[in-house]
């Protein structure tokens, strides 16, 4: 027999007196949004296209725009999957894309004139199509859920990568009234994750970053942690359908308000 006892092995938690307490709940006093991917969605490539040609006085049938629309996107559409390839010519402007209002529309413009669409004009066309409200579906809990943060005076911002203005797709929307602030990446001068942008519409909103949530749907809008902010992350959805910002509610909105 041996001389020493064995160590006791550590306990493994077996039910509720063994369970470590939960974290308290962060106060969350302001919500900054994503725009893209998160509040609002790009029109479906088929209607793009399609519109888009129709403003070139082409009409297209479905089974050559279905073709065109593939080509497109893969070649790089505003608000859709990043490229393949990015051309050595348009290397510049694409990585200035979202700094710049010339650059945005050098770079995606660029991108869609590398494809032999056989319309004159298009990539000018469907460019000019992602700057207007009916180029965008906002998802269909976006409303709502911007009308509760309001009712509970939860004050928002929105907060994009972006290289054109969207004010006034919220205006067509008619949710203008439940945005307190924007802050664009080509007026401020910063990309996220770059945390400036984000303390910048904490400073906009006079909320500690500490007590602000960030909400989006990719690991730039989490770059709001290094500003101090508390961050959630949701998957982007098809346009038309609802994003799960419910979640939001429960995080912002203490029980009962």
């Amino acid at each position: 027999m041996p001389d020493h006892a064995e160590p006791p092995k550590p306990r493994t938690p077996s039910g509720p007196a063994d369970a470590l307490p939960a974290p308290p709940r962060r106060p969350v006093d302001a919500v900054l949004f994503d725009f893209h991917g998160t509040l609002a969605q790009v029109e479906d490539p088929l209607s793009w296209v399609i519109a888009g040609a129709a403003e070139c006085g082409t009409a297209l049938d479905r089974g050559r725009a279905t073709v065109l629309a593939d080509r497109l996107i893969t070649a790089g559409r505003a608000g859709g999957p990043l490229p393949n390839r990015v051309p050595p010519q348009l290397a510049e402007v694409w990585a200035n894309r979202d700094l710049y209002e010339y650059a945005h529309r050098a770079a995606y413009t660029g991108l869609a004139g590398t494809v032999n669409t056989g319309v004159e004009g298009l990539a000018e066309a469907l460019y000019e199509r992602l700057l207007r409200p009916e180029g965008w579906v906002p998802y269909t809990d976006t409303a709502a859920t911007l009308r509760a943060l309001r009712a509970a005076g939860v004050p928002v911002a929105v907060v994009s990568n972006i290289g054109f203005d969207i004010r006034g797709f919220f205006t067509a929307w008619g949710l203008a009234d439940l945005i307190d602030t924007y802050v664009l990446s080509y007026e401020v001068g910063r990309c996220k994750p770059d945390p400036d942008i984000f303390l910048r519409a904490c400073g906009a909103l006079r909320v500690d970053p500490e007590r602000a949530l960030m909400v989006g749907d990719s690991p730039a809008d989490a770059g709001a942690v290094r500003a101090g902010c508390a961050a959630l992350l949701l998957p982007a959805a098809e346009a038309g359908r609802p994003n799960g910002l419910g979640a939001v509610l429960d995080l912002a909105i203490p029980d009962g308000d």
